[in-house]
């Protein structure tokens, strides 16, 4: 799906939880929008307590307030994207997927908003913050089972390799081929596109670059051609939030019209960047942030 919004700046929203050290959740979705001149807006899921090297606590408000939080800007702003990170738990994605039906994404008529494009339903981009990197499940039985039944609703989900093969019901694939049967699997179940992403992937075509794959669901008997795309690898240890920034600069680009093929070759090479110009950076002592803004600040 790709949008032309009306706006020559269009209106993203981020609902995930906080990163206080600014490397990832809302504040990394945040400078991705505007990176890519998008004008960023956040709803936030959970407080986290956390730093470059790991997550102490977390607090989640009352998903009543959540709920408030979401009504407050839909009232208001046209939405032209939506980003989702982290969710959390099964009340928390009900909520979220209550309010979302609300704004057309499940047939329904929008409510009316008192802004003149209520009708046009935002682009969805889902970040299924399941796993994390290291292999722990970050979600409950119940909250992955709803969280897996909200997939239908997105335009494009961006799962990492661990999130990918829970989704499909298999263990983690080591090598490309294994990871776009996975993504075709779960692309033709819930009717999404999937971006099947190389990274974390250490087989030996990986060690110097990394191929991500646009998995598209058949439909009517017939599956889009797949869409590859490959980048340098880059090695360095601030990696912290690329899975945050990724999925959500692809929404702003959705929402300055690109569809995902063309969006995709822009958000890689602009990654590319942040990671190289990431060492300019002196935040924390474990796996730092990228540098959001380094094709901007160079």
């Amino acid at each position: 799906m790709s949008l032309t919004s009306p706006r020559s700046i269009p209106n993203i929203l981020s609902i995930a939880g906080t990163d206080p050290t600014g490397g990832a959740g809302i504040q990394a979705d945040l400078k991705s929008f505007a990176a890519h001149r998008g004008y960023g807006m956040c709803v936030v899921t959970a407080l986290v307590a956390q730093n470059t090297q790991g997550v102490r606590e977390i607090h989640l408000p009352p998903v009543s307030f959540l709920r408030a939080q979401l009504d407050a800007v839909s009232d208001d702003v046209a939405l032209d994207a939506i980003k989702i990170g982290m969710l959390g738990t099964e009340e928390i994605i009900s909520t979220v997927a209550d309010w979302l039906d609300t704004l057309g994404f499940r047939g329904e008529l929008p409510e009316a908003t008192g802004h003149d494009d209520a009708g046009a339903r935002p682009v969805l981009v889902l970040d299924p913050v399941m796993v994390a990197t290291s292999g722990d499940r970050l979600l409950d039985a119940a909250a992955e089972s709803a969280l897996i039944a909200f997939l239908p609703r997105a335009d494009l989900i961006t799962p990492n390799v661990p999130e990918l093969a829970l989704l499909a019901g298999g263990e983690p694939a080591t090598e490309p081929a294994g990871l776009i049967a996975q993504a075709r699997a779960v692309a033709d179940q819930h009717q999404v596109v999937v971006l099947a992403k190389g990274g974390h992937l250490d087989d030996a075509s990986a060690q110097e670059s990394v191929l991500d794959t646009l998995v598209y669901p058949t439909q009517s008997g017939e599956r889009a051609e797949e869409e590859q795309f490959r980048s340098p690898r880059i090695h360095t240890q601030n990696t912290h939030g690329t899975g945050c920034s990724v999925s959500a600069a692809l929404a702003a680009l959705a929402a300055r019209g690109h569809s995902w093929s063309t969006a995709l070759p822009v958000v890689k090479d602009w990654m590319t960047a942040a990671l190289q110009d990431s060492e300019r950076l002196d935040v924390g002592q474990g796996h730092g942030p990228i540098q959001h803004f380094a094709q901007l600040w160079r």
